[in-house]
């Protein structure tokens, strides 16, 4: 593997560890616009939605049948200056103060002026165009491919990005109205949170489960499977929760998955995964392989980050009904959420 990429080299695209990853499998790699080792999708050769296709009709039907007493569980935070801005990421909000009025007549409006990040900060809803792999092609140029195959001549090719990108944009992902599966390492460790950097193994995933009353069998197609490690108790200790800096104040990274559960949930099918932290996966990383790559190239799995669990694990509620649904936000990478469980 390049260790600069996080990419096999052209040569090695048969390894069978790589093809599990980056399902469909392929016998023959094209690396053309057309074929290559992780597209076409699945879900079809111009597909942009990923794995939010897995929500279908029947989906939610059978989701909405899970909740019994119709409480209800905010799993994001509130958008405010003080939260973790990744990197220099700007968050700017103004609203002007009326006038004194002179008279009893009339009224006032007021209204808002925001600049910033409208996606990629607080409650994050990671869109597929927000990252893709390097890649040789078949004639030997070198490109950045995204999901699908979709490359950056159809993301920037027209505009250059002015007004958005013009394909895999976050309008294109379906809502997702599913079922929810809330997987408390945390609690099955018996801690508050983990540690920094604390990589959750393919053991810690199953003992927590088994803890649940649960298996990785239970996993179903569309579901949303959540992790909960506990660091959103560092929410308000933007030095030690921003994994932008690591090395830098209180910040020695952050917990998370890495490949071995990843592979897990892209044999499940699920439709998203989201956790209590800024990026899922584990940070730094202790390898070459990019969780976020792993599961945006092949079957499409978005992700949600900066999620907001404790609750719901406080009260042991591991199946619910979870809604979520992205901004239609033409051209955009990411998108705000206001994730919602309801029991």
């Amino acid at each position: 593997m390049d260790t600069k990429t996080g990419f096999w080299p052209i040569y090695a695209l048969i390894v069978p560890i790589f093809l599990a990853v980056m399902a469909p499998v392929q016998t023959v790699v094209g690396q053309t616009r057309e074929e290559g080792p992780w597209w076409p999708s699945p879900h079809g050769a111009q597909d942009q939605a990923g794995a939010s296709n897995y929500v279908t009709a029947v989906k939610i039907l059978s989701a909405l049948q899970i909740p019994v007493t119709g409480q209800t569980y905010e799993l994001g935070h509130m958008y405010e200056p003080s939260m973790p801005l990744y990197g220099s990421r700007p968050y700017f909000m103004q609203v002007t103060p009326p006038l004194q009025p002179t008279s009893g007549e009339g009224g006032v409006s007021n209204s808002e002026y925001f600049s910033g990040f409208i996606g990629q900060m607080g409650t994050q809803f990671d869109g597929l165009a927000h990252q893709g792999g390097n890649i040789q092609m078949e004639d030997g140029s070198f490109q950045s491919v995204f999901y699908n195959g979709f490359n950056v001549d159809d993301l920037f090719g027209e505009n250059r990005g002015r007004g958005g990108v013009e394909a895999l944009g976050v309008e294109q992902m379906k809502p997702f109205i599913t079922r929810g599966i809330l997987i408390d390492i945390a609690g099955y460790k018996g801690v508050v949170a983990l540690p920094a950097a604390y990589e959750v193994t393919v053991e810690d995933m199953h003992g927590a489960l088994a803890r649940q009353e649960m298996s990785v069998s239970d996993i179903e197609q569309g579901d949303a499977v959540f992790f909960n490690y506990g660091w959103s108790i560092n929410w308000g200790n933007p030095s030690k929760y921003n994994d932008s800096y690591i090395g830098v104040g209180e910040n020695e990274g952050s917990p998370g998955i890495y490949g071995d559960i990843v592979r897990v949930l892209i044999e499940r099918k699920i439709s998203l995964v989201g956790a209590d932290s800024c990026c899922v996966e584990v940070r730094p990383r202790p390898g070459v392989e990019n969780v976020h790559r792993m599961l945006f190239l092949g079957e499409g799995i978005p992700m949600l980050e900066n999620m907001e669990l404790r609750e719901l694990a406080a009260d042991e509620v591991y199946e619910f009904l979870f809604i979520g649904l992205p901004e239609r936000i033409k051209g955009a990478t990411g998108s705000p959420m206001r994730p919602m469980a309801v029991r």
